[in-house]
């Protein structure tokens, strides 16, 4: 017979609170798995419902570490028979998480050789020393650089400049604080902003301007979507800035010591040497190969070919990379992808639009306010959930065929797709800055609600009364 002791008995009962959000998430997916499948919704959407809501619930309490999610969720495919163990593994390992990983060493190098510090001076000579303009600078220039080479690009190379900045302020990069927080975020929501400036600024721009030609509904050119968009993204930077400003408002309110440092660190190290000459060759080359090479070769094979380069030329060892690199963020990363393509493939975003265009138009009637709601709201949640492309992927005819102007609701729902702040799987961006281990789950929701809701506002007001007078 088992006995217990009052230690064990209180060591159980307090894993039991600790945990509380784990064990209701099996509780809560015992249940719905029972639950017959909602009508229009197969059963293999259903399992793949389960699957996020658990996701979600163990994402956002933080209960069990994020690679742990990530592990679970990618189990789950398999023993609710979504996909085999092979189709599981090739869904994981895609040319995004090899960009993700790929990007995540790079950024290592970067370090390892001291340019992050000369990245850096080069910013804050143009943006001063006070934290308020250095977190405007992150942000405009952040998004300027993505509107027209890609988030991701971006995040990857503004990255080491936040964290030497960090880094020489006294902080430690592995531990959050305002200040850390505040510029990593100006990072990545500055990218998410810029991505909808030009049509090369995210996939989910191209694919929607497919539709509307393939559709036969408008040609839009590269100009014509840079005047419909470029004035959000101008009224957008600043607000970004106050809101993110005095969510995360540090202590330190101009960082002369951190620039000091820097200044006299850079000094000291004298010119640059070779290996530093070689390495900026090396993420120059790189950077032109993203931009002109992308589509043909992809974002994570140019980027897994500069890591084999560094390490080729010796700029780097393998030992600091493995050391260095986050490989829970991959890992997650990898595994929220294989989720979105089974929220696609499996019909279970589809069935989700479906019903939510559904109910909204019993509850308002109103046409044109069903409309608005799901290119923008709705597509802005969703792609939180799942990828920008993929949101737009499966929204994009459904927005289409409900009438009015295919312009304004096409450029609306892929303006919306960006606004990728309040979870860590929003966007590749979000997983880069929280693989520095800085960023908490939550941390997302603070500053993410109110920039989404500004981002809205802004898209409705401007599609509403600007984009009228450019037809």
């Amino acid at each position: 017979m088992f006995s217990f002791s009052n230690r064990s008995i209180t060591d159980i009962l307090f894993w039991v609170t600790r945990k509380k959000w784990l064990i209701t998430s099996f509780g809560l997916c015992f249940l719905f798995f029972y639950l017959p499948s909602p009508e229009g919704l197969s059963s293999n959407g259903h399992r793949t419902l389960i699957i996020v809501i658990i996701a979600l619930i163990l994402i956002v309490s933080e209960t069990i570490p994020l690679p742990a999610v990530a592990i679970l969720i990618l189990i789950m495919q398999v023993i609710l028979s979504l996909d085999t163990a092979d189709g599981v593994a090739s869904s994981f390992m895609s040319d995004a998480v090899f960009f993700i990983m790929g990007s995540l060493m790079m950024a290592v190098a970067i370090v390892y050789q001291g340019l992050d510090k000369r990245l850096a001076i080069g910013i804050v000579n143009i943006t001063g020393n006070k934290t308020s303009r250095i977190v405007l600078g992150f942000v405009a220039v952040s998004a300027f650089l993505s509107s027209f080479i890609g988030e991701h690009t971006v995040s990857a190379m503004m990255l080491p400049v936040a964290l030497a900045i960090i880094r020489n302020s006294g902080q430690q990069v592995n531990k959050s604080s305002n200040l850390s927080t505040l510029l990593l975020f100006s990072i990545a929501y500055g990218c998410a902003m810029g991505s909808i400036g030009t049509p090369s600024g995210g996939g989910r721009n191209a694919i929607m301007i497919g539709y509307l030609s393939e559709f036969g509904l408008a040609n839009i050119s590269y100009v014509d979507w840079m005047k419909h968009t470029f004035p959000i993204l101008i009224i957008e930077i600043p607000l970004a800035a106050l809101i993110l400003w005095y969510t995360f408002t540090p202590k330190q309110k101009i960082l002369d010591s951190a620039i000091r440092k820097i200044k006299v660190e850079v000094a000291n190290e004298g010119k640059l040497s070779d290996n530093q000459w070689i390495s900026i060759f090396i993420f120059l080359f790189i950077f032109f190969c993203w931009v002109f090479l992308s589509p043909l070769l992809g974002l994570g094979i140019i980027a897994l070919f500069g890591v084999f380069l560094y390490l080729s030329f010796g700029l780097i060892d393998w030992k600091e990379i493995s050391g260095s690199t986050n490989w829970g963020v991959i890992l997650l990363f990898g595994a929220a992808i294989s989720l979105g393509i089974q929220m696609k493939e499996t019909g279970a975003a589809l069935w989700v639009a479906e019903t939510a265009i559904s109910n909204l138009e019993y509850v308002f009637k109103d046409l044109f306010i069903v409309r608005w709601f799901i290119s923008v709201l709705f597509t802005g949640l969703l792609t939180n959930l799942i990828s920008s492309a993929a949101t737009v992927a499966v929204l994009g005819p459904i927005v289409l065929d409900m009438g009015g102007d295919p312009i304004i609701i096409g450029i609306a729902t892929s303006i919306a797709s960006s606004f990728s702040y309040l979870t860590i799987v929003a966007s590749p961006t979000c997983m880069i800055i929280y693989s520095t281990g800085i960023i908490r789950s939550g941390d997302y929701l603070k500053a993410g609600w109110k920039l989404f809701l500004i981002s809205n506002i802004i898209l409705i007001v401007v599609s509403y009364f600007y984009w009228p007078l450019l037809i």
